[in-house]
């Protein structure tokens, strides 16, 4: 009925613009407008204007004199104007209609019909029953939009992301129907909007748009829907930051692609099987390296959409063979060992004091400098574990060397090396002056004393420590003794060079004689040899003469 109205309106109109001749005035509802009367050119005389077919007189014009209708839908709007035009104030949609200007002249009646059209801006678009969310692949009713109070009525069209929707009647469905208010005559348009949806429209703008032959086009406002899907797929990850040690806290948050998300999950754990409420994270507490393995989250409702991914505890565990302060003897053997037990590749290394070293600690043969602190660092995926022990290498006090030496005029410095562990001390069977020592390094002290002996002294230097005591004498003479005793050393030592020169040549000499007497032996067999095989003599005499020669050369050496 609404839509037979509404063509019956346009086809009116269409009906009025064909009709040859007719003028047409279009007037804006609710305004004033103005009818010419043949354009304003009419002569003085008897002037009426008439409506519809049945020719209702509105205003006549005789003279200078008008009467106008008593018509209760036109009285007090209409006037005349001094060229004879009709003036209609406040203009509604029954006022559309045809009005004839009939002008009476001295022979004839001219009519001159005019057609007023009167149009309306429709109204801002209104959004009504709007949804809230849409499922991917059903179709929804997201709104309805209408406006209101137009004419001729507007038009709706539906947009998504500035592109039209067209209805085909499957995805799409837009239902679009025109009112026309029975009091005022304007119409009312109104569009439904049925869609299906897809993952795509995520954050997707509808909106619709009025379109009006009169004003430019409106569009509403905005519309976003959410837009709902089942999980497709579920993923699991480890919130926590690795790699994770004995004694972590590790966070598991299990996510699905659905909308709207899932409010439970089930955490699967070395064969337990935890359901979380209102949650997509657990958290393993304290874990251990027991806790390495397979982890896996799936929904609630169904069990097969599920993920799920290895958890590695890291672990590191040192020990050494011995710890502590070890003991060993000056000489012994010793060898440390190390058990790492790690879930890793470590790395190893080994340092006395501040020096680093090659490998582990190995000896065949113990030394006191081999004694220390040494430390071992082993480290794997930020894991680090150290271990110390301290190597003691003792041992009985010797004596290294007893030496002594002039300290000036009269005086003998005694200078007593030593080697033990625990340091030795020193006892002197003499008293003096400047009894010192040297720092005790790598078992290894020094003692000095300074005296002045008057006669021959036997001096004695005892070191000892809680292993043992050792002692070592040296003689000791006044200041003229030595010098006597270096004069006459010098002298043995003179002595000793002039035997060792005259030993020297001796020996060169018998070594001259012997390789002569060799090269004449066997130039003697030589001879004998070319005999037999009848060489000439001579040859042989010439030989004889040079070996003779060769012979003097070398005695004369």
């Amino acid at each position: 009925m609404h839509c037979t109205a509404f063509l019956k309106c346009l086809l009116t109109v269409c009906l009025i613009n064909q009709v040859s001749g007719l003028e047409t005035v279009t007037g804006k509802y609710g305004d004033t407008v103005e009818l010419p009367c043949n354009n304003g050119h009419v002569m003085k005389g008897l002037v009426k204007w008439k409506y519809d077919v049945d020719g209702n007189i509105l205003v006549k014009h005789v003279g200078q004199n008008a009467s106008f209708s008593s018509d209760v839908n036109y009285k007090n709007r209409v006037d005349i104007k001094q060229d004879f035009g009709l003036i209609i104030r406040e203009v509604t949609m029954a006022d559309q209609k045809t009005f004839t200007c009939m002008v009476a002249g001295d022979d004839d009646i001219l009519e001159y019909p005019v057609q007023l059209v009167i149009y309306k801006l429709p109204s801002q678009p209104q959004i009504a029953n709007q949804t809230t969310a849409m499922a991917v692949g059903k179709l929804t009713k997201l709104a309805q939009c209408h406006t209101e109070s137009a004419n001729p009525a507007a038009n709706i069209t539906w947009f998504k992301n500035k592109t039209p929707l067209l209805s085909d009647g499957t995805a799409i469905k837009i239902s679009t129907t025109v009112d026309v208010d029975k009091a005022t005559g304007l119409s009312s348009t109104k569009s439904d909007l049925e869609y299906t949806a897809m993952k795509g429209d995520i954050g997707a703008n509808f909106y619709c748009q009025i379109q009006h032959i009169r004003s430019a086009n409106m569009d509403s406002s905005p519309l976003i829907f959410t837009v709902n899907y089942p999980t497709e797929e579920v993923t699991l990850q480890v919130v926590s930051l690795g790699p994770f040690k004995e004694g972590d806290n590790v966070t598991l948050k299990c996510t699905a692609d659905g909308n709207p998300p899932p409010s439970s999950y089930i955490f699967y754990m070395k064969g337990e099987k935890k359901t979380v409420e209102n949650s997509n994270t657990y958290t393993l507490t304290n874990v251990t390296r027991e806790s390495t393995g397979e982890y896996k989250c799936s929904l609630v409702d169904s069990e097969d959409k599920a993920a799920s991914l290895p958890i590695t505890v890291e672990y590191l565990d040192v020990d050494l063979s011995t710890t502590g302060k070890i003991f060993k003897g000056l000489g012994e053997r010793f060898e440390m060992t190390i058990d790492v037990k790690a879930s890793g590749t470590p790395q190893t290394s080994w340092r006395k004091g501040n020096i680093k070293l090659d490998s582990l600690p190995k000896f065949d043969k113990l030394k006191y400098s081999d004694s220390g602190v040494y430390e071992c660092v082993v480290s794997m995926a930020g894991l680090k574990k150290t271990q110390t022990f301290e190597l003691i290498v003792q041992g009985s006090p010797v004596i290294k060397n007893l030496i002594k030496n002039r300290g000036g005029s009269v005086n003998k410095v005694l200078t007593c090396e030593a080697e033990g562990f625990p340091k030795p001390t020193v006892q002197w069977s003499v008293n003096g002056t400047d009894v010192a020592e040297t720092a005790y390094v790598d078992g290894k002290v020094t003692y000095s004393i300074t005296i002045v002996p008057k006669v021959n002294l036997t001096v004695s230097c005892t070191v000892s420590n809680t292993l043992g005591s050792v002692n070592k004498s040296i003689n000791v003479s006044p200041l003229v003794e030595d010098l006597t005793i270096a004069k006459q050393d010098q002298k043995d030592d003179y002595n000793d060079q002039a035997t060792l020169a005259v030993g020297i040549v001796f020996g060169l000499i018998l070594a001259v004689i012997a390789i002569g007497l060799a090269y004449w032996l066997y130039m003697k067999k030589y001879r004998q040899g070319s005999w037999k095989t009848g060489e000439k003599e001579n040859g042989s005499a010439e030989e004889s003469k040079k070996l003779e020669e060769n012979q003097s050369q070398k005695a004369d050496v």
